[in-house]
């Protein structure tokens, strides 16, 4: 499981250092592939390639002929890039999916479980001052209602 946020420094070539506590589960789970979309909330998705291959299997079975399917499909299938993990932990993010998503040099890594978000550091600042200050609306309250904290 990925947990916990993680400040980091992008390289000049795009290389995002993956935080040492997680190298080696990535290494030994998925050997050291990844795989990197978008999200539509602005960010990158990382997920371990054995994890991505699962839902990616779940994205495909979807009817495609439905349009919220096909633009899922768009967004998050034709976005997909794998990625390797070098022998230093680090690995490069396509320019396409930084420019995406805004990334610069300082960017945040947030586990969340099975998976990573990346951040461009000044947007996740700005998101979570959002999300704290929209932590009654109905619809999280409904969703909070069904877990226990």
């Amino acid at each position: 499981m990925f947990r916990g946020i993680s400040q980091l420094a992008l390289d000049a070539k795009g290389r995002l250092a993956i935080p040492s506590r997680y190298r080696e589960t990535i290494a030994v789970q998925a050997e050291g592939r990844m795989v990197a979309t978008i999200d539509r909330d602005g960010c990158l998705l990382l997920y371990p390639a054995p994890e991505w291959e699962r839902i990616e299997q779940e994205l495909t079975r979807l009817p495609n002929l439905n349009p919220q399917v096909r633009l899922l499909l768009r967004i998050l299938v034709g976005h997909a890039t794998e990625c390797e993990m070098d022998a230093q932990g680090r690995v490069l993010l396509p320019a396409t999916l930084r420019e995406f998503a805004g990334l610069e040099k300082k960017v945040v890594l947030i586990g969340q479980g099975h998976k990573f978000e990346l951040w461009n550091e000044s947007s996740w600042m700005e998101q979570r001052v959002l999300w704290m200050r929209d932590e009654d609306s109905p619809e999280l309250n409904s969703v909070l209602e069904k877990v226990s904290i």
